[in-house]
């Protein structure tokens, strides 16, 4: 069934006020944090196909975005990037909807458009958008998480899970606007972005994953095994240390990060909206050289 930019699967599923959960590559799924959590929560609740955009060329530049070429039982076949959408039972009162968004280079407006026609279509109602960016933050302290939501009672269920208010303010996604527009047809709004360490960058990083899928347990309260995820995290954690004490300038400065990490905590809790205090610049390119050398190795 064609619906706007999207081809539906048929039957189209019956889902009881679904929450749409969503990441964006690759803007701010940094360590592929977002694709991690999905992959969990998907295998989890056994997510089922739902949709996808039907002519991706629309709003992808495929030089950009490569079509990939795979051999299944014995045939070569071409896969190109697309939105995908994929849906599961819920444990409470709401279903889930999964969509693995992509930036878009072209036609940013229409593909908002297209995303929050979905949206409304199934009667979504709450829109999340996971994901992960890199900050000034030691890997010795507790990942932060930042973020908003625009309904009261959820706003304070996930103050109360540790997720602090987001202060950014600069360049990002066309792709924000889904939020933006959602809020306006009654859509509750929320998202979760980890803080992940600049100077350890790697490819795929499982205390970021970690940390969000514990929230998202405690935020609908089902239970996951997360103990081989634990187990990754912890592992990722000790190499970094390793690497770390082996060099007693980068112990120093990884110090110098705890003491801003402790402070901007507080402030935080306060509720004190100050700017963080700025790292030297012969610091700054320092990090920048260990996040080349973590994501070499």
């Amino acid at each position: 069934m064609k619906f706007g930019a999207f081809e539906i699967e048929e039957p189209i599923p019956e889902l009881r006020s679904p929450h749409a959960i969503a990441t964006l590559r690759p803007w701010v799924d940094v360590g592929s944090v977002g694709r991690l959590t999905f992959r969990s929560l998907e295998r989890h609740f056994q997510a089922q196909d739902m949709a996808k955009i039907a002519r991706p060329g629309i709003f992808f530049d495929f030089t950009r975005y490569r079509p990939t070429i795979h051999t299944i039982e014995g045939q070569r076949q071409v896969t190109v990037p697309t939105v995908n959408v994929s849906y599961a039972r819920g444990p409470g009162d709401n279903d889930f909807i999964f969509l693995h968004l992509l930036e878009p280079h072209l036609n940013g407006e229409a593909y908002v458009q297209s995303i929050t026609k979905l949206l409304e279509k199934f009667g979504v109602t709450r829109y999340c958008l996971l994901g992960a960016m890199y900050d000034l933050v030691p890997h010795t302290r507790p990942i932060l998480v930042t973020g908003s939501a625009t309904g009261e009672e959820t706003l304070k269920r996930v103050k109360s899970f540790g997720v602090h208010s987001s202060s950014y303010e600069g360049p990002t996604s066309i792709a924000s606007l889904i939020s933006q527009e959602a809020a306006k047809l009654g859509i509750e709004t929320m998202g979760l972005i980890a803080h992940l360490p600049q100077y350890a960058q790697m490819d795929v990083d499982h205390a970021g994953r970690l940390r969000l899928l514990e929230l998202l347990c405690q935020l609908y309260g089902f239970d996951m095994d997360l103990e081989r995820v634990k187990m990754r995290a912890s592992q990722q954690n000790e190499e970094i240390s390793s690497a770390m004490n082996r060099n007693p300038e980068v112990r120093g400065l990884v110090e110098q990060l705890e003491r801003q990490y402790e402070e901007r905590v507080k402030r935080m809790e306060e509720d004190r909206d100050e700017e963080d205090p700025e790292l030297s610049t012969e610091v700054q390119d320092f990090l920048d050289q260990l996040g080349d050398q973590f994501s070499q190795n």
